[in-house]
């Protein structure tokens, strides 16, 4: 073979070129024996090194090609690669081509090889053996899909392909001539996914093009080596492993025949990949697998395998995909393949912190350095460390190191890094925290659980323990395990159940109520038990589990709406998030982010916008709970939540319509009662009328059915519960009145139609969402009808009637207060509140502002139409009152009573406001 001087000659090479040769010929022998043994590639070096090997390229080199049979298509085939791993090589070790350059040009270059190859060998055997097609006639392609590292654009250039053959339906051969032999469209196949490997793995004197795994498909080297859609289908449903889901993260069709039916494949085996809810079991799949790999490296000898052996490139791919599995059927942002894009993704949705995915990154791109130069060295697909001088001197040079030390050095501190996150993602902390618990507590709950005590041991432990009707605590446990619903779990479930019931034991002693939370994260975990997922998750996050014990301890609501909505267990994993002030901009980007994500399935937008409801609800409650939100911060919070529901619907229900007229509807929601007013709790409905502004002839149709779909969506009960109650009957003529008003309509029935009543809920009306210019409309006509001058006696007498006809239909009774309907209530001083607004709004212009009924309150005592120190006090009521309603629906009281002794005195004052007013 030619030396580098020789084989320079007849060239004329720069200096800078010479350099790039020379570190070529130091860091791998295997590039520059194909420089020097090859004209054609030395030419091709020489005069486009400097360039990017793009995929247009290798089409170009492969049309002037002349590929007339096997042989040549091989021969073709090899040279095509050699060229350009020649210049990837070139080019990476100077510092030419980035890590996504090396990583994507060899990714085209097995996408293009292998399209290549079944191009010719499908024509090749169609001639001897006809055309496949299924029952219908419809011509049959090989569908290829590339796993792993091809899958996701980030193949090595001495890696394997992991390849999976398919096709879409059976069928047989269709013949031009009785010349031709009928196959069956399996035999076709298998044929040709045989002529396929052969052409890409065989080693002819131009080497190989890649060498082909298929032990990724289907029972493995034990299964047929292609196989049908429907026959995958059937494997993945029944027969379908963990580390199969893993596997089929990064699958991704790579041949361009039968285009639509590789979609399909993908399409159909996202739900065995990705699944329907979040999926925390990953956990302890994907850390059975790591420890298989690492008994297998130990065994083995791999510890310096920069691939499998601790802190290397798996652990770094199982962080990103352990991510993805969990939350990938849920997220489908989350469904990409290249593990750098994921890490960065993971970081933008605080899954994993910014230092953590800087690390991995600058980690993952060091260690896939140094894949590619232990791979340049001679063609092969290695993953180990040197052990010669010279050899590891080479791969420190090419790794712009001075020496093996300083090299070793840096390969360590990436490899603990990597580890140390390895560790924190898939430590088992429950097992952690049992150790803590079981040096700190005398007492082991795990014998308690399992029935393994005594009744008189059992009893005396709970006691000890804290739990003040140890009895009845014990028979709840012992009912708890003979129910159907625990006798019915899979195996793998109760497990998990059993290794959380001392948890919940041991976390439930430490609240004060601990005989009543026990009874009610009890009563989470059957409702979530038949997911094993959920199970996994407390498993996996002790810091949850603690969490979900001290908010059942302190609301038996809130531990319902976890039992109904389990699916909020994940909010509990980010306490940041859980307990940070709400970014409304941010949640409404993120919102209409996923509803376009699932676009035209209507259903799921149902359920995505009320899993989102849920979790920033349980947001708000959590830090409700913990004592950081006050109840007037915490209604703008519901309310403002609510206004951004609204205003998501509405774009989103009516780029949905099958019939409209425009782009943008004219339209609006306007709030009234607690909405209106900003002072929504936990289990506020929403009073609403809808108002439009349009000459379209079909205008109020089409808005009519808008609103219709509106109502539909907010009111219907989903898989995901309920997203609001609506209420409807304050639109002019109430139940009987139209959906929709127009705008002037709706002006002349206030102005001139509208019964006293409606002009009290007027007062605390405000545009919610929709076209702003129907906003300010309805604005200039509320002012106006608050501006109107009374009849202050016959405003009186309405008001009061109201009032009685209200309590009367009610029949409430006199041994409890409500808080709400009650004499002296809540009800009494909103209707005092509106009748000084209608009465005096004419003189006092500030009255019209929607300020909620504790600042007009207050006001009105300003401006000397009440009692000055009354009003303050009134106010003060009113904000109690609200508190105490509060307070009892934390409690799971749907209704807000209590003795009427216990607020004698905010009664007195709320009545002597009354008479002063109304008497």
């Amino acid at each position: 073979m030619l030396t580098l001087t020789e084989a320079l000659e007849n060239h004329s090479v720069t200096a800078l070129q010479m350099t790039y040769l020379q570190r070529l010929a130091l860091c791998s022998p295997f590039g520059i024996r194909l420089f020097l043994k090859d004209a054609i590639n030395r030419n091709d070096l020489l005069e486009n090194g400097h360039l990017a090997y793009t995929s247009a390229d290798m089409q170009s080199f492969l049309q002037q090609a002349q590929i007339v049979d096997e042989n040549s298509l091989k021969k073709v085939l090899r040279q095509l690669r050699q060229r350009v791993i020649l210049r990837i090589i070139l080019r990476d070790l100077n510092g030419l081509a980035d890590l996504n350059e090396v990583m994507q040009t060899t990714s085209e270059l097995a996408d293009i090889a292998v399209n290549t190859a079944i191009d010719y060998h499908h024509q090749w055997l169609a001639t001897s053996f006809g055309e496949p097609a299924d029952e219908n006639g419809v011509k049959q392609h090989l569908i290829v899909v590339g796993m792993g590292k091809l899958g996701g654009f980030e193949l090595n250039v001495s890696s394997d392909i992991d390849l999976i053959f398919c096709y879409a339906q059976s069928g047989q051969t269709h013949t031009q001539n009785n010349d031709q032999k009928v196959i069956s469209n399996q035999d076709f196949f298998t044929k040709l996914s045989k002529k396929l490997i052969s052409a890409i793995d065989d080693i002819t004197e131009d080497g190989f093009v890649f060498r082909v795994d298929m032990r990724l498909r289907p029972f493995g080297s034990e299964g047929a080596i292609v196989a049908s859609i429907d026959a995958l289908e059937d494997y993945y449903q029944n027969n379908g492993r963990e580390w199969e889901r893993y596997a089929w993260i990064k699958g991704r069709v790579i041949t361009q025949g039968g285009k639509s039916n590789g979609a399909a494949l993908e399409q159909l085996l996202k739900p065995f990949v990705f699944r329907k809810y979040l999926d925390f079991g990953a956990f302890a799949s994907m850390r059975d697998l790591k420890m298989q790999i690492h008994r297998d490296v130990v065994q083995r000898g791999l510890v310096d395998n920069i691939k499998l052996g601790r802190g290397g490139i798996r652990e770094i791919e199982f962080i990103a995909q352990v991510f993805q599995l969990i939350r990938g059927g849920q997220d489908i942002s989350l469904q990409i393949k290249p593990t750098l894009s994921v890490l960065k993704l993971l970081q933008t949705k605080a899954l994993l912190a910014e230092k953590t995915v800087t690390e991995l990154t600058v980690a993952y791109i060091f260690l896939r350095h140094l894949e590619h130069r232990l791979m340049y060295v001679e063609d092969q697909q290695t993953q180990d460390l040197p052990k010669t001088a010279d050899a590891q001197a080479r791969i420190a040079s090419a790794m712009q190191f001075e020496d093996w030390p300083s090299f070793r050095a840096a390969l360590e501190k990436h490899r603990l890094c990597v580890a140390s996150h390895f560790d924190a993602v898939f430590k088992d902390g429950m097992q952690e925290k049992t150790e803590v618990i079981t040096a700190q507590q005398p007492f082991d709950f795990k014998p308690l659980w399992q029935g393994l005590l005594s009744e008189e041991a059992a009893c005396a432990g709970l006691k000890k323990m804290g739990y003040s009707e140890p009895s009845v605590s014990l028979q709840r446990l012992i009912d708890l395990r003979k129910s159907a619903r625990y006798l019915q779990l899979p195996e793998l479930s109760r497990l998990r159940f059993d290794t959380l019931m001392p948890k919940v034991l041991s976390e439930s002693a430490h609240q004060l109520n601990a005989d009543e939370t026990l009874l009610r994260v009890s009563e989470i975990l059957i409702s979530i038990c038949r997911r094993a997922s959920y199970l996994a998750l407390l498993n996996e996050y002790p810091s949850a589990l603690e969490l979900v014990v001290k908010l059942s301890a302190a609301s038996p609501w809130l531990a319902q709406y976890l039992a109904q909505h389990p699916i909020l267990l994940d909010e509990l994993l980010d306490t940041n998030s859980l307990y940070g002030a709400p970014d409304f901009s941010r949640m409404r980007e993120n919102l209409v982010k996923s509803l376009a994500d699932c676009a035209g399935d209507t259903e799921r937008q149902m359920d995505k916008m009320r899993h989102f409801k849920h979790a920033a609800t349980f947001r708000f409650a959590a830090q409700d709970i913990a004592g950081i939100l006050p109840l007037m911060v915490l209604s703008d919070y519901l309310t403002a939540l609510a206004d951004l529901i609204l205003s998501v619907s509405i774009d989103v229900i009516w780029s949905s319509l099958a019939v409209k007229h425009q782009v943008t509807p004219q339209f609006a929601v306007i709030g009234y009662g607690k909405l209106g007013s900003t002072e929504m709790g936990y289990g506020s409905d929403l009073d609403i009328i809808f108002l439009y502004n349009d000459t379209h002839e079909n205008a109020g149709e089409i808005y009519a059915k808008f609103a219709q779909k509106i109502n539909n969506w907010l009111g219907s009960i989903t898989p995901a519960g309920l997203l609001y109650e609506v209420d409807l009957a304050l639109r002019p003529n109430g139940a009987s009145g139209l959906l929709v008003s127009d705008v002037k309509a709706f002006s002349d029935y206030q102005l001139k139609q509208a019964w006293v009543w409606e002009h009290q809920a007027l007062t605390r009306a405000r545009f919610v969402a929709g076209d702003k210019s129907i906003g300010l409309a309805f604005e200039k006509i509320r002012v106006k009808v608050m501006r109107q001058s009374r009849d202050t006696q016959l405003l009186k007498t309405e008001i009061t009637q109201m009032r009685e006809k209200m309590r009367s239909a009610l029949k409430l009774s006199v041994d409890l207060f409500d808080l709400k309907q009650s004499q002296g209530g809540l009800i009494d001083i909103e209707f005092i509140v509106q009748f000084l607004v209608l009465n005096h709004a004419y003189q006092h212009p500030q009255l019209i502002a929607n300020d909620g009924n504790i600042i007009l309150l207050k006001t009105c005592g300003v401006l000397g139409l009440i009692d000055g120190k009354l009003s303050v006090q009134v106010a003060n009521v009113y904000q109690h009152y609200r508190q105490l309603q509060h307070a009892m629906r934390l409690q799971g009281r749907s209704q807000a009573k209590l003795p009427p002794e216990t607020i004698t005195e905010e009664v007195l004052l709320v009545e002597s406001l009354w008479k002063q007013i109304f008497a």
